[in-house]
């Protein structure tokens, strides 16, 4: 409170000194950055839930030790160098000067180590990371020492993993906190810090420039490089009401609309105040997930009915509707990106509704309630739920659409209870690109049991085609595998992916900077 008391004190000294000019209030308002997210933030633990609010907020106050920046290269960004045994057994890192805990303690070798182990119990790629690590420890303040047990070039790209789960680095109190329990302490090292005391669950957060942050000298490339706080504060304020919120934006009350459905885009272009920009030009991936744990999905049979009874142009039309802004994709791991492969996909997620309903026979569904969670409160996911069961119920499957906020789904998501007891059988979401780009960072194909991620799928040989990819020394056998992962996936589906879309930002004139990171970051945003 003395530090914003000294800021207020400052900052009214300044207005009286250029009041005679007409310009200090105005330039004093423009230290502060007025955003609309594209949810509320009601979870601030980024390792807990792989929400991507939630990853939004880490990535206002936590760092990564490696990054990638614009061009998809790896980058060091709290790490300094890299060291490499002969025998490729053993990897350290050295952490780079400079770096503080917002509470004013340095960061340490320490911290990162308790940050990587947590982070490696809850990610998919970070568990796959860790089964080739023996030893993970520290060796002084600086060093983080991996002691492997086969040679593998996985570490740097783990590492630099930008979306969720990301390796975002906490204190090692906070890191100490097992993984199935969320942090209550938020403490991180990146540009900006949390105004915790500001923070209404839910309604509003503040995030004010971290003074002592000392970015790196490297010019600013999507994560990498430079993270420049060029604001005093950036506040977010979630509208359920978006026509709202470009009314407010075309007003000159709020700097960004982090999410702009496309019916909206006109009503920003015509008025003249804001333009559009993606950050996220690849885009995201609509998904249905799957609850194995429970009937009637925990038979293949019944979760493979509906890649025959979906079809991805219908969730594209209802939740996107136009067609600038989406594409059909059949391919896994995406289209337009590495691993593009329709291998397998032929005949699927055409509304086959006939061999929909004879795999629901062969798998003797007997027309168990199906809980399909509904979030109603993100504009782009509203209707992938009604849809999903119209289509279901096209083929004779009992759908119960409980309808909810998206905090509320993604806190719900995480039971393992019985369907009727409070638990769920499927829901639907986005992921970015980003999060799919190969068999290790697509958190929803791994079927390691009580490892994987929420719907907790369990197939040895899809593990072993993922742990195959992670050792394959050629981008020939890579691709071999991902047709075989993708008919392993046929065979064992743990999700189904509904086409691609894009999500562009809206944006006041007077804001520059805007990073096209693949996810809205807000270092290096200015107002002019």
């Amino acid at each position: 409170m003395k530090m914003m008391l000294r800021k207020s004190i400052l900052a009214a000294a300044a207005t009286f000194a250029l009041g005679a000019t007409g310009i200090g209030s105005a330039a004093l308002a423009e230290t502060v950055l007025r955003v609309v997210p594209h949810a509320s933030l009601k979870i601030l633990d980024p390792i807990w839930t792989t929400a991507y609010i939630s990853r939004n907020h880490g990535y206002m106050i936590y760092d990564t030790l490696f990054s990638l920046d614009a061009d998809g290269n790896i980058q060091p960004q709290m790490v300094d160098t890299v060291t490499r045994s002969e025998d490729g057994m053993t990897v350290t890192l050295t952490l780079r000067d400079g770096l503080m805990w917002h509470d004013g303690a340095p960061v340490t070798a320490e911290d990162c180590v308790a940050s990587l182990k947590r982070w490696g119990g809850k990610d998919a790629m970070g568990q796959k990371l860790m089964s080739f690590v023996d030893d993970l420890s520290a060796d002084g303040d600086k060093n983080i020492v991996f002691k492997m047990n086969t040679p593998t070039g996985l570490i740097e790209l783990a590492l630099s993993k930008p979306s969720s789960n990301v390796p975002f680095m906490m204190p090692a109190r906070i890191a100490a906190t097992p993984g199935s329990e969320q942090i209550s302490e938020y403490i991180g090292s990146g540009p900006f810090k949390l105004v915790t005391e500001e923070w209404e669950p839910g309604t509003r957060v503040v995030y004010a420039k971290f003074d002592e942050y000392v970015p790196r000298s490297d010019p600013t490339s999507g994560f990498a490089g430079a993270k420049i706080a060029k604001v005093d504060r950036v506040e977010w304020t979630p509208n359920r009401d978006i026509q709202q919120a470009v009314n407010s934006l075309n007003a000159g009350e709020i700097d960004i609309i982090e999410s702009l459905v496309p019916d909206l885009h006109p009503l920003v272009h015509d008025a003249g105040k804001a333009y559009i920009k993606d950050p996220n030009p690849p885009g995201l991936q609509y998904t249905a997930r799957f609850n194995v744990l429970h009937p009637p999905f925990d038979n293949p049979k019944i979760r493979q009915a509906l890649l025959y009874a979906f079809n991805q142009e219908d969730f594209l039309e209802a939740n996107i509707g136009h067609a600038e802004f989406y594409q059909t994709c059949k391919a896994l791991f995406g289209c337009g990106m590495p691993f593009e492969s329709t291998a397998h996909m032929d005949g699927l997620l055409d509304s086959n509704f006939a061999r929909a309903k004879e795999l629901l026979k062969e798998g003797g569904y007997d027309g168990t309630p199906i809980v399909l969670m509904h979030s109603t409160n993100v504009p782009v996911l509203a209707n992938l739920a009604p849809v999903a069961k119209d289509l279901m119920e096209a083929i004779g499957m009992n759908v119960d659409m409980q309808s909810m906020d998206w905090s509320t789904l993604v806190a719900r998501r995480s039971k393992q209870d019985a369907p009727a007891d409070g638990g769920w059988n499927m829901f639907l979401t986005a992921w970015t690109m980003g999060d799919l780009i190969n068999p290790l960072t697509m958190a929803f194909l791994n079927s390691g049991c009580d490892k994987a991620l929420f719907g907790w799928p369990c197939d040895e040989n899809i593990e072993n085609l993922r742990d195959a990819f992670a050792r394959a020394g050629t981008a020939e056998e890579q691709k071999q595998l991902i047709d075989e992962l993708q008919a392993a996936w046929l065979a064992y589906p743990t999700h189904i992916h509904l086409g691609q879309w894009n999500s562009p930002s809206a944006l006041a004139n007077n804001i520059d900077g805007y990073l096209q990171a693949g996810v809205p970051v807000f270092w290096n945003v200015e107002k002019k």
